[in-house]
C-alpha cells in the first residue's frame, strides 16, 4: 500500500450502547440484512503518516481490531468512562507487549480517575511487566499534538456529565470534529468547531433522548457550526440505514462500521 499523506478515518463501530443488532430484538433493523445496519459499540481509528491511535475502546475493541487490521498504536483517545466506551480498555495490553512499552491515554481528569478506579491493577505500578497493559494517563485540559496533528478538546453535555469530543487538525489539513455522545453544544465547544470540514456527530434516534441528539438535533447542529460535511454515528436500532439515508441532505451521510475516510 502507498503511505499515507494525509489523515485516515476507519469507525470501527458506529453503534449506541446496546450495538446493533440488540440481544433479543425482533425489529426490522435488527434483523436486516443489510451489513450498514450491523454496528458495534463507538469506537474511530485514526491514521496520519506519523502516529495511529484510538478514540474510545469499547467492549468491542478486540473484535473491532482484528476485523479492520490495526496491528499498532501509538496512543488511545477517551471520550468519557461510560461502559460502551471503555469496557475493552484492558485490550490496549496488545500494544504493551514490551517491558518498557506503554500507551499514553489521552482524557479529561474526571475520565482518568474513572480509568485509574475500573483498571486500578493497571495503573497502579506493580504490574509493569511484558504483555501487561501499561498506560501512561495524560490529563486533557487544552490543545496537545500527535505527531503532526493539533488535538484540541471539545467539551459537550451528555445528559448529567461533560464528555470530551475532539477536533483534529492535520498539518493544516481538514479540520475534523467528533462528537459520540452529545446532547448539547457549549457556546464555547460551538466556537471551536465553526466551519469545520468534517463533523461526526451522535445521532441516536428520531425520538427524544435525555442524554443524545436526535436526528434533527444531529441535523441542527450540522448548521449550527456551518459543516462541510457530516457524518452521523452512534446509531441505535431505531434507524436503519437506506432509510435514513433517502431522507438526510446530500451533504450529510449515516458511518458504518468499516467505513474508511481519507481526507
Amino acid at each position: 500500500m502507498p503511505p499515507l499523506t494525509g489523515f485516515k478515518i476507519t469507525f470501527l463501530g458506529t453503534g449506541t450502547s446496546t450495538g446493533v443488532p440488540m440481544i433479543g430484538c425482533d425489529c426490522a433493523v435488527c434483523l436486516s440484512t443489510d451489513p450498514r445496519d450491523k454496528r458495534l459499540r463507538c469506537s474511530l481509528w485514526m491514521q496520519t503518516p506519523e502516529l495511529q491511535w484510538v478514540v474510545d475502546t469499547g467492549p468491542d475493541f478486540r473484535t473491532q481490531c482484528l476485523r479492520a487490521g490495526v496491528r499498532h498504536l501509538d496512543a488511545a483517545l477517551i471520550t468519557h468512562p461510560h461502559t460502551d466506551h471503555i469496557m475493552g480498555f484492558d485490550d490496549l495490553r496488545r500494544f504493551t507487549f514490551e517491558e518498557n512499552q506503554v500507551i499514553p491515554v489521552y482524557a479529561s481528569a474526571e475520565t482518568l480517575v474513572a480509568l485509574r478506579r475500573v483498571y486500578e491493577f493497571a495503573f497502579n505500578g506493580e504490574n509493569r511487566y511484558a504483555g501487561y497493559l501499561k498506560p501512561q494517563p495524560m490529563e486533557v485540559t487544552g490543545p496537545f499534538q500527535l505527531g503532526g496533528t493539533v488535538i484540541t478538546p471539545l467539551p459537550v453535555e451528555h445528559g448529567r456529565i461533560m464528555t470530551t469530543g475532539f477536533l483534529f487538525q492535520h498539518r493544516g489539513g481538514a479540520r475534523i470534529a467528533y462528537l459520540p455522545d452529545c446532547k448539547a453544544i457549549p457556546e464555547s465547544t460551538l466556537s471551536l468547531m465553526d466551519g469545520v470540514d468534517v463533523l461526526i456527530v451522535d445521532a441516536l434516534r428520531r425520538r427524544l433522548h435525555s442524554t443524545h441528539f436526535t436526528v434533527e438535533e444531529a441535523l441542527a447542529s450540522a448548521r449550527s457550526v456551518r459543516a462541510g460535511r457530516t457524518w452521523f454515528t452512534h446509531l441505535s436500532h431505531e434507524l436503519g440505514h437506506a432509510e435514513l439515508a433517502a431522507e438526510l441532505p446530500p451533504d450529510v451521510q449515516i458511518a458504518f462500521d468499516g467505513l474508511v475516510l481519507e481526507l
